[in-house]
């Protein structure tokens, strides 16, 4: 019997990058590949509980680490309902994640944030690689037509101005280890998630992208199955695509996974599979088994 999804298993080295959900839902996904998998994570978020605790103590987003590796956690254990434990009441607590307040009790350590990750990665049992777009505070920035500037996440997911561009305050260096995965990589998944908060952060840090460009890798971007909330779903697929390749380079996106009702013409160089896969629980989220098998399906034709 041939195994799930042979060409992937067949690649020695997977990258998806984005944040939060999105990404933890590719993760999942794919965490049949186990080692030879690895998310690396926007660490750009202001808002929520991350949001909190970077105002009042500095340091870097943990959030979407955190939602990620829960995702990836195979077996439910103690250790994996402690690490997601929110707490309730009207408190100063109230609303914190315990994950978020652990990873961010370990860099008050002064243990590396990659460290970090392992040292929970080893108490939960996640054998898939996990790592921050950057070990440093990061803000996401957002500059519209007028030569303002929108700051944080969470101002420029409420923002109706659509943005011309966007930077990085300050300015950062990508965790070394992200460039060593990305330059081994045979496969670079790029998304599903929020297009300016979730995919575009990564692909900011300058030696991020240039790894991209320069690398062997196939490039694949997932599109969304539904309409993002906020200005980023003033966005049609073919200027999502653009921002993409005006960062990692022209003609190095190689394909994309859409719906079937899209109709967005892309150049011709890039492969595009659209498929149905949203799932039968939560309708606006990529079914696991579906998704895994599409990005098999779109890989091997590459």
């Amino acid at each position: 019997m041939l195994p799930r999804h042979p060409h992937l298993k067949s690649i020695n080295r997977v990258v998806a990058i984005g944040g939060g959900h999105g990404l933890g839902r590719v993760l999942s996904s794919l965490s049949f590949l186990k080692e030879n998998l690895t998310g690396i994570v926007a660490t750009t978020d202001n808002g929520g509980s991350t949001g909190r605790i970077r105002h009042q103590h500095g340091g870097i987003a943990w959030g979407d680490l955190r939602n990620c590796l829960t995702q990836i956690t195979v077996k439910p254990t103690v250790a994996s309902a402690l690490f997601e434990y929110r707490f309730s009441g009207s408190g100063e607590l109230s609303g914190h994640n315990l994950g978020n307040l652990i990873l961010k009790a370990l860099e008050d350590m002064k243990i590396r944030p990659l460290e970090a990750l392992n040292l929970v990665r080893d108490l939960l049992h996640v054998k898939v690689g996990l790592m921050p777009m950057s070990e440093s505070p990061v803000h996401l920035v957002s500059h519209i037509h007028d030569g303002t500037t929108v700051f944080g996440e969470v101002s420029i997911d409420a923002s109706s101005e659509k943005p011309l561009a966007l930077s990085l305050e300050p300015c950062v260096e990508a965790t070394p280890e992200v460039l060593d995965v990305i330059k081994q990589a045979e496969l670079i998944i790029l998304g599903p998630g929020s297009f300016l908060t979730s995919i575009m952060p990564t692909l900011l840090l300058q030696e991020v992208a240039q790894m991209i460009n320069e690398s062997h890798a196939k490039v694949i971007f997932i599109d969304n199955i539904g309409k993002e909330k906020g200005v980023a779903g003033d966005f049609s697929l073919s200027e999502r695509v653009t921002w993409i390749e005006n960062q990692i380079g022209l003609g190095r996106l190689n394909g994309v996974i859409t719906t079937p009702s899209e109709n967005s013409e892309l150049p011709s160089y890039i492969k595009v599979l659209q498929r149905d896969l949203h799932a039968d629980d939560v309708t606006y989220r990529h079914d696991r088994y579906k998704l895994s098998k599409a990005i098999d399906e779109i890989a091997s034709s590459l």
